[in-house]
This record gives C-alpha cells, structure tokens and sequence, in this order.
C-alpha cells in the first residue's frame, strides 16, 4: 500500500511505503545538522541577496555542468571563468534548462527539481519553453526579505552549518557571521592541504605565508609544526571542531623525526621525488592525526579521487571542473600507520571517506567496527544519491553497526540543495529502517531511535558539536 500523503511529483523526492512513511514522519522535521560542506561563509558575514539564478543555481554546481560538458556544452557558455559581471545570466538558465531533461536518473536531478518546487514553489517543468518563466519567477523570490541567507539558515532549520576553509585564511567572514548572532551556529573546518602536501601547487608559497602569520620559522621542522598548531587553535577559538584533509593515493607513516625534517628541508627546496613526496606527506597526515589525538579535533579524510584527469581543462579553468575521478583505495594498508599510532586513543577521531565503494564492506565497515577512532563517513560525491544510500547501509551495517557511522553530511557548496540533500538521506534511511523490521531484525522503536540517530545525533556525536 501507498500512503496518499507521499504522492509527491516524478522526480522530487524518494517514494516511500507506508512502514517507512511512518518512520520518516518521526524525523523530517528534526534541525539540519550540516558539519562539512563548502558554502561561503560570507554570504552569512554580509547577508546580502543572492544573484540572479543562474549564478545561485549553476554556475556554483559541478554536478551540474560535469554532465553538460560531456553533452558538448562549453563551461564558458555556463559563466565558469567568467567575471560575475561579464555572464549573461538568462542565457545560461535556457541554456541549462534546454539540457535539463538529460539529468534525468541523476541524483541532481532529485536535488534541483525538490529545490525548484520546495523552495521556490516551482511546479511548472523545467525545459527551453518554460526557462524565462521559471527564471522570472526565481529572480522576483530572490529579491524578498525571507530569501537573505540568514533568513535561509532559520527557515532551512539549519542548526549547524561547517564550511571548508584553508589553514591560511584569516576567517574574517566567520568572525562577521558569528557578529550577526546568527539562530544557526556557522563554524569554519581546517583544510591544511597546501601546507602539508608539499605536491599541492602552492606549498612552497604557502608555507612561507605560514611562517609569517604565525610568527614561526617554518624554514625549520619543529618551527612548521608549531605553526600548525598555532592555526589549528585559531580554527577552533572561532569554533572549528574538524580538520579535513584529501588524498588521491593512501599513504601514511611515521618517521623518525630526524628523516622527517630531511625530507622537509628536501620539500621546501624542491628536491623531492614522487616516492618522497608522498613518504613526507603520509608522515604528515599522521602528524595531523597526532594533533588530533592531542587537541579534540575531529580528522576528516576524503581518500580516492584522481583531480584534474581533463588536462586541457583543468589547464583553462582549473580544479573542481568536473574532471575528477573516483578511483581504487587500499584503506588497511593505507590507514596502519596512522591507526597503530593513534587509532586506540580515545581523544582521536577519524572519519573516513572513500568514493571506493568497493571497500564498504571488504575494508571500512570491518575497520570502523573495530578501532575505537574510526568512524564512517556517508555516501560522498559520485555516490551521494537515492541508490548508492541503499548500496552504503546494505553493505556497511552488518560489520560496523549504526553507532560507528558518522550520520550524514552534504558536502555541498548549493546552499540552497541543503534541505532536499538531508530530506532524500533521511527518507533513505527511513527505507531501509523498514526492510529491517520487516526482516525482523528490530521493531518499530529501535527502528525509531536509529532514525534519528543518523537523521541528527551521530553527526552531532562524529564531529563534536
């Protein structure tokens, strides 16, 4: 049976049966609890209206313009790298919409048209001959008291919202935010990937920038790992409860401290090779995990995705183009070092990340459920979507159990998709909660209380909020 009050439009949101209907009532309207993502936290600082939809809905979104460029359409032709002043934003919308119905299947596809409809009250269906409508009818909302950010934040039910900022910023648009005295707590999240993978193309600048903001000499090993730390208190005196890190290859280690400053002294005048650099870089992140160990922070990994594969691209426009793919990660072998120095600590906490799903059950689910630091982060990127929540929960549970998950995160820079994302996870969830009571394995108040434990509580619990 099909409850009638879950007759929502083709395309807006995950159906649900009545068992799981009944569960999803329990948690749709619980705080947003949002702890890694990559919204500007200026928009918060200065609470100013939004730009026309384009630049909102668009031009900002790589899942979107990923599928455009392998359907022909030139970025430029979608304003990416192009001044914000110089887009013509009605021409990217029809050109947008005139390729719409080619997302179908997509999870972008559930997040755009929920945003459309939820938000904007959009129920006409979006294509070449409803663009200027639909675009009229965005732009007239953005204008309205009830769309400024902060507006947004309460309205969205937002609780906790972390960006990704790098180790150098001075997080002035946090400290503006937090003046604003926000209904929603706005925390920055330490990214010191340029300072401590000395491949990042700006480590060499960055870690003179690092010296001087922090008055160390980081010319010197032990001066560097000062000036680490001097930033990670920074990050958490304006609120910060987790690192973040990425890497395409796993590797971690830890050396004797004197090879480790050889290798840093070889990084800084650029004499590493590839075998080097990723020795001194896998010590690094055990470091970053030792300091984690020792300060609370939460250390967050996202590992398996080869940046940058279209050169010709990321050479015109840069990184996060859509170019990045997802890619093999031997997580056991990879993670030992790290674990075996710190993964029995109960300050410590990791969570992992992987777009590797070939790994859930074979590796991280046996791993999460077993070292006391290690939790499991959601479905991430590619696999952020309706099917690969199934896929996540089918192979993980058994192994690791709910309470070593971390519950969810968006991981989005669409401020707007926020609500849908965690709506369509927790309907997710709410299906699978179903199938396991119809399998017996719990009744309805267990599946109750995990509801909201991945729904809210475990993110809370993961991140330290």
């Amino acid at each position: 049976m099909t409850s009638e009050t879950d007759q929502a439009p083709i395309g807006t949101a995950l159906h649900l049966p009545d068992t799981a209907r009944a569960l999803y009532e329990t948690v749709r309207d619980l705080p947003i609890v949002s702890p890694h993502g990559h919204c500007d936290p200026k928009w918060f600082a200065t609470n100013q209206p939004f730009p026309d939809p384009a630049s909102l809905l668009i031009v900002p979104d790589h899942y979107l313009f990923r599928m455009l460029y392998s359907q022909g359409v030139d970025l430029r032709d979608l304003g990416v790298g192009v001044p914000e002043e110089q887009r013509d934003g009605r021409a990217i919308f029809r050109l947008f919409a005139s390729h719409w119905h080619k997302f179908r299947g997509t999870p972008s596809w559930l997040w755009m048209n929920g945003t459309l409809r939820q938000l904007f009250g959009i129920t006409e269906r979006l294509n070449a001959e409803s663009a200027d409508r639909i675009y009229d009818a965005i732009d007239a909302r953005l204008r309205g008291a009830d769309m400024l950010p902060n507006a947004l934040l309460r309205s969205f039910n937002i609780e906790v919202l972390a960006t990704t900022d790098g180790a150098l910023d001075d997080l002035g648009h946090h400290k503006a935010a937090q003046a604003n005295d926000l209904a929603t707590r706005v925390i920055p999240t330490f990214r010191p990937d340029s300072v401590i993978n000395p491949e990042h193309p700006d480590y060499h600048r960055d870690l003179v920038t690092l010296g001087e903001i922090t008055g160390e000499d980081t010319g010197d090993f032990a001066g560097y790992l000062r000036a680490l730390e001097i930033r990670r208190a920074y990050f958490r005196d304006l609120g910060a409860t987790a690192t973040d890190h990425a890497v395409q290859d796993l590797i971690t280690c830890w050396l004797d401290r004197n090879d480790a400053s050889a290798l840093f002294t070889k990084a800084r005048l650029g004499q590493l090779d590839a075998a080097q650099a990723n020795r001194l870089h896998g010590h690094m992140l055990t470091e970053m995990a030792q300091m984690s160990a020792d300060d609370g922070m939460v250390m967050q990994l996202h590992a398996g995705s080869r940046r940058g594969t279209n050169h010709a691209l990321n050479t015109a426009f840069g990184p996060d183009m859509g170019a990045d793919i997802p890619t093999r990660t031997n997580w056991v072998a990879g993670l030992e070092a790290l674990l075996n120095r710190v993964g029995n600590s109960p300050n410590m906490r990791l969570l992992a990340f992987t777009l590797d799903e070939s790994s859930y059950a074979r590796e991280l689910a046996p791993m999460a459920g077993h070292w006391p630091a290690l939790r499991l982060g959601p479905p991430w990127w590619f696999h952020d979507s309706a099917n690969g929540i199934e896929r996540y929960l089918d192979h993980v549970v058994e192994t690791a159990g709910y309470w070593n998950l971390a519950g969810f995160n968006d991981d989005t820079r669409a401020f707007m998709s926020i609500p849908v994302r965690h709506d369509l996870w927790r309907r997710g969830v709410c299906r699978h909660l179903a199938t396991q009571m119809e399998k017996r394995l719990f009744d309805r108040s267990d599946a109750e209380e995990i509801a909201r434990l991945l729904s809210r509580d475990l993110a809370v619990d993961a991140y330290r909020l």
